[in-house]
Order: structure tokens, then C-alpha cells, then sequence
């Protein structure tokens, strides 16, 4: 079957996971460009049932619905999950929108074998969106670098300046004028509308194609004052050796696995509690980025392997100390420094 003799091509090369990490487009075709490819914090109220979400509206939650206190509100996240690999994080002001998918659905460029809508947010559009201060993309694919949605985000917002991975350069340069492709290591600052400051640094991610192939991208975002330091890869897939003398507070990751028959798409479970023990994580933020509405045939074939609850028990046993914060679509999810709660 074409789609067996394309799989070892797409072979990560940092984790030992027991199974390789694919991408659903790179088992089509690994040598393409790929260009057509809940935390549930008491009383925290989801407006995802609305008929139109307005995330400006929600965007403020009460004092005892946040995680921790803080003096100093530049060093405050509130992460908004978006379902599917995307987010909207407000760090201290600055506002980053993560690999958005926001028109239209999932498809990778082949609907008839794989088609995504999803389950909570079907409402929210791209007016919904504040204003934006830069646009962060982990992978060069359809589900973090979603054609459909950044070419209008691109004329709402010209200028925005973005940070991605290299491998999306052919896809991003047309659309965004001041675009900014960071290899693992590298850093780039975001300003702020306010003057206030946040600093990236991508980390090395996935390889989704050929071996050769440099690997997409994950990343630290840093509060302005160098409080709070955030992690995020959409895969569980991390550079043991690169991340050993990091460290970040809140650790965004999927903790359910995907799997292709004899395959891995995405890794989580005891893959993401030992990213958090090596990052000495104080939250961990799980994301359930396949939990969307699928149909065709690799839909029907892909199979989750672990709970938030298989993952929580782990969790508590190999880091006691650290919090788990599953977050509710649609709804700001605030973290501070927890050195600074009173």
C-alpha cells in the first residue's frame, strides 16, 4: 500500500518513543511542501455554547478563579485554549495567537481521506480575535500553519510580525511582511502595544519528512520581567540533550497519544510527565489536540492511547509537587509566579 512504503522517511530523531512520530500529510508525501496537508478551574464559566463566542468579552477572569498571585502583572499568563493545536496566550499584555485554525476546517489539502470541524468553538472567527501582537507556528503542516486562516489573518492584520520554524518560509513569505524563522536555540523578542516585552527561543521539535530534514519547532516564551517561563510542542517530541539546562514553569503539551496502526502521530503520557520532570515544571497544561470532530478513512484509523486521568496518576507518582490545569475551550486560563502567592 502507498501509504506503508512512505512511513520510515518520517522517523523523528530526538525522543525514543517505542513508535516513530509521523504527520498525516508526510505519510502521503514526505517530499512535498505540504501546502495543500479541557484547564477546568472551579467556577471558570465556558461561553463555547454560545452561538457566537466573543473572546474579548471573556478574556478577564476573577481574582479566585487565577493560579497563584503575582505583583506584577507583566509576569502573568493567561492561555486561552483554542482546540487543535491553537491558543491564544496573553503574556503580561503581549498577545500571541499559536497555530491557528480559525477558517474553515482541518483537511490537510485532502478532505475525501481526513476532514476535521471542531467540537466547541465552531463559532469563533477571526473578528473574534483582539488585537494581536505576533503570530507563533510550531510546524510547516495544514494543522499549525493552516492556509485557510492566515491568508485572511494576514490582510486583518498587516505588518503582525510572526515567528515560525524555517520549514514554513514558502508558505509564509507571501502572506506576512515581517516574518521572523527561528532554528532551535535562536530567540527573538515581541513587543507589545504598551511597550512591554516577551522573549521566544524556538527548541527543536519533530523531523516530519525525510531524515535530513530540519526539525520543526517548539518553544520558551519568557514573561518581560523573567518570571515565568512557558514551554510548548504540539507532538511531546523534545531534544532530551538541548532541554537538559532548561527550565520552564508551565509546560503546554498533549498527553494522549494518536496513533497509525504500528505508528505514533503524537506522543504524550510518560513522555510528557518526563518533559515536565526535565523541565522542573510547576504546571502542566494538557492539551487534547486530536479531540476533534474526524471523518474519512485516516480518521477512521487513527486510535488514542492514554486518558488525562492515565496521565494525571502518572504525573502525581514522578513529580508530586507540580499541578495539573486541564483547560476549558474558549475560557482564559490564568497562571502567575507561585513563589509570589501570599
Amino acid at each position: 500500500m502507498a501509504l506503508q512504503c512512505k512511513y520510515l522517511l518520517c522517523c523523528n530523531q530526538f525522543t525514543k518513543p517505542r513508535n516513530p512520530i509521523f504527520s498525516i500529510s508526510s505519510i502521503l508525501n514526505p517530499f512535498c511542501d505540504c501546502t495543500p496537508i479541557r484547564s477546568s478551574l472551579t467556577n471558570l464559566r465556558s461561553s463555547a455554547s454560545k452561538n457566537r463566542f466573543n473572546l474579548a468579552a471573556s478574556a478577564v477572569i476573577s481574582e479566585e478563579n487565577a493560579v497563584g498571585s503575582s505583583f506584577s502583572e507583566a509576569d502573568v499568563f493567561k492561555l486561552t485554549y483554542l482546540e487543535g493545536n491553537s491558543w491564544l496566550w496573553d503574556v503580561g499584555g503581549v498577545k500571541i495567537l499559536v497555530d491557528p485554525i480559525l477558517v474553515g476546517n482541518l483537511d490537510f489539502g485532502i478532505p475525501l481521506l481526513y476532514d476535521a470541524a471542531k467540537k466547541f468553538l465552531k463559532n469563533f472567527q477571526l473578528n473574534d480575535l483582539p488585537e494581536i501582537d505576533c503570530l507563533l507556528i510550531t510546524q510547516s503542516l495544514d494543522d499549525h500553519c493552516h492556509l485557510k486562516t492566515l491568508k485572511p489573518l494576514s490582510g486583518r492584520f498587516p505588518g503582525l510580525k510572526v515567528i515560525a520554524t524555517p520549514n514554513a518560509e514558502k508558505l509564509l513569505d507571501p502572506l506576512f511582511s515581517n516574518v521572523t524563522y527561528l532554528e532551535p536555540g535562536q530567540s527573538s523578542d515581541i513587543e507589545g502595544k504598551d511597550g512591554s516585552n516577551v522573549r521566544v527561543q524556538a527548541t527543536a521539535g519533530p523531523v516530519l519528512g525525510p531524515p535530513w530534514q530540519r526539525p520543526e519547532n517548539g518553544y520558551l516564551v519568557t514573561s518581560q520581567q523573567g518570571q515565568l517561563t512557558l514551554y510548548y510542542e504540539p507532538h511531546c517530541v523534545y531534544n532530551q540533550e538541548l532541554l537538559q539546562n532548561k527550565q520552564a514553569d508551565i509546560v503546554i503539551t498533549p498527553v494522549i497519544k494518536q496513533l497509525l496502526p504500528s505508528f505514533t502521530l503524537v506522543s504524550g503520557q510518560e513522555d510528557a510527565v518526563q518533559l515536565a520532570k526535565l523541565l522542573k515544571a510547576k504546571f502542566i497544561v494538557p492539551m487534547k489536540n486530536g479531540d476533534l470532530d474526524g471523518k474519512g478513512f485516516l480518521s477512521s484509523i487513527i486510535t488514542s492511547e492514554g486518558t488525562i486521568e492515565s496521565f494525571s496518576n502518572l504525573l502525581s507518582k514522578e513529580l508530586p509537587d507540580a499541578q495539573m490545569l486541564e483547560p476549558t475551550p474558549g475560557v482564559p486560563l490564568e497562571i502567575s509566579n507561585p513563589s509570589n502567592v501570599s
